[in-house]
């Protein structure tokens, strides 16, 4: 070995001719890395879709609901609502709804005992609530001007409700509330930010109003503030609703649980990277182990070379390179494993892939540090072996 070249040949051909041996210390660095890629990547990946929700949906709406001190049972904001919080500067968009109490929907003719039962909500809506919510029609269009201005008797249901429903896109069909037929002409998509929206029945205030005779107030606000006015608008509504007076609004932001939702499984991720790096330590170990006996059982060779000149320090090189080796294949065969567990996992899953690339190149260097320093005592042990001592180990 009189270049570095025959070294490196001669630890990879130790390697090689021992395939089964070397696999199995392979597999510490590939477990770890494995796990630490898969772990950050899965996580991710898990929580790619919200992430792509709340960019799409913002994390600016704010929901108002009127407090108790409104009314004693179904406590109810002023008419003029929307136009008071709409003078807040901050404020970029409203729109009111009133839960209508009293009203049983039924889809078909024969189930409105089940339906007194489990009563499917049904709102009065402003005509621009899809466009505060930012969310689209999945079928027809939303209650417009004409259905005001001409007391059509029109109903847009949630997404949720249409499932429930069996209700086909284009169809024909019509709901009945309490007494008075109402005709479906759209679906409105899902509502991430507040679910409840995607099993109600949405009707105009007009219709409220004079067909089951409410008095047109509404108790849930939905506003749209300037991008990082959130909570300073969301202060702000109570008194701009009350006017300084007693009366009592509570305000949420639902993108915040979203959010909150995305950090849960911060702790997941850190025990799972965790596992890996424990993985790693292990694979060290057995790295260390089975070198030190590949030492004892490779003592003829070891011996020879010392006999015809080779130094102590091409010796405790070569197995250092082999443990190089060992730390580099295994990583890059663990970072290969992880990321394609992550894209097999969000398949199915129906996940965004997400995968943190440029952490992969530390989590090998990790994987390389480990294997070198767990193959730095066997190579150190066969750097001391003396010729005539090979000979009563092998």
């Amino acid at each position: 070995m009189s270049s570095v070249r025959d070294l490196v040949g001669v630890a990879w051909t130790g390697l090689t001719a021992r395939k089964v041996r070397t696999l199995l210390i392979m597999l510490g660095p590939i477990i770890g890395v494995a796990a630490m890629v898969g772990a950050v990547g899965l996580t991710e990946s898990a929580k790619g879709a919200l992430k792509q929700q709340l960019a799409q949906l913002g994390t600016n709406l704010i929901i108002a609901q009127a407090g108790g001190t409104f009314g004693s049972q179904n406590p109810t904001f002023p008419a003029d609502a929307v136009q008071r919080v709409g003078a807040i500067p901050t404020v970029l968009s409203a729109a009111a709804t009133t839960n209508l109490s009293g009203v049983i929907a039924t889809p078909t003719q024969g189930t409105s005992t089940y339906y007194q039962a489990f009563p499917v909500p049904v709102r009065a809506a402003d005509l621009n609530l899809p466009a505060v919510l930012k969310v689209p029609l999945l079928d027809g269009r939303w209650l417009d001007r004409a259905d005001t201005d001409q007391h059509f008797l029109s109903v847009v249901i949630g997404s949720g409700l249409a499932q429930k429903y069996a209700y086909f896109p284009g169809e024909t069909r019509t709901i009945r509330l309490n007494t008075t037929n109402f005709g479906v002409v759209g679906e409105l998509g899902p509502v991430p930010l507040d679910p409840e929206l995607d099993n109600a029945v949405f009707v105009t205030q007009w219709a409220a109003k004079h067909v089951f005779g409410t008095d047109g107030k509404p108790n849930q606000l939905y506003v749209r503030a300037s991008p990082g006015t959130t909570q300073e608008t969301a202060n702000a509504i109570p008194k701009a609703i009350s006017l300084g007076g007693p009366d009592q609004t509570s305000t949420n932001v639902p993108s915040d649980v979203l959010q909150a939702a995305s950090q849960a499984d911060k702790t997941l991720q850190q025990v799972a990277l965790f596992a890996g790096l424990l993985a790693l330590a292990v694979g060290g170990l057995g790295i260390a182990n089975v070198m030190s006996i590949s030492v004892i059982q490779r003592s003829s060779e070891i011996g020879i070379r010392r006999a015809v000149g080779h130094s102590r320090a091409k010796i405790g090189g070569q197995f250092v390179l082999e443990s190089l080796f060992v730390g580099l294949l295994g990583g890059l065969l663990g970072a290969a494993l992880g990321v394609g567990i992550v894209y097999l996992v969000s398949a199915f899953a129906n996940w965004i892939v997400e995968i943190a690339y440029s952490r992969i190149p530390i989590w090998m260097g990790l994987a390389l540090l480990v294997s070198v320093a767990a193959g730095l005592y066997p190579s150190i042990k066969a750097a001391r072996l003396e010729p005539l001592e090979t000979l009563r180990l092998g």
